[in-house]
């Protein structure tokens, strides 16, 4: 049970829009990086393996591999320095943690893809539901 003097508070700093994803996703988080006087914006792409926290201390964990080592960054879901995630597949999960990932090398590290279906898909078996029902 949370504090609700907390959550007032909280609310000021809690991003009005968050992106939608969910652990299992494949993203790229683009960060602001700033050197010396420059800025810019460095893209990490990987797969989420964890989502923790609530209000302004929600965390998500992104990993991916580089030179065949395992890379993993934590992003303050709510950090202003996180300019945007893009989705880029949805994975098929059962778990909430993918630490499991971490002991995996090469195509065993990729998950199933979620099938999306869109409401003309819906309507067309439908359609074909109905048919086969009448015939």
């Amino acid at each position: 049970m949370r504090n609700k003097l907390l959550d007032i508070v909280e609310k000021s700093s809690v991003k009005e829009a968050p992106v939608q994803f969910q652990v299992g996703d494949t993203v790229d988080v683009h960060t602001r990086i700033v050197e010396g006087g420059k800025e810019r914006v460095q893209i990490f792409a990987g797969t989420v393996i964890m989502i923790k926290g609530k209000g302004t201390n929600k965390t998500f964990t992104v990993r991916r591999i580089v030179a065949n080592e395992g890379v993993e960054r934590i992003f303050p879901t709510n950090s202003p320095m996180i300019e945007k995630v893009v989705v880029k597949r949805s994975g098929v999960v059962r778990r909430a943690k993918l630490f499991y990932l971490r002991d995996r090398v090469g195509k065993s590290t990729r998950l199933a893809d979620k099938k999306v279906i869109t409401k003309k898909e819906k309507a067309a078996a439908a359609e074909r539901e109905l048919a086969a029902a009448s015939a």
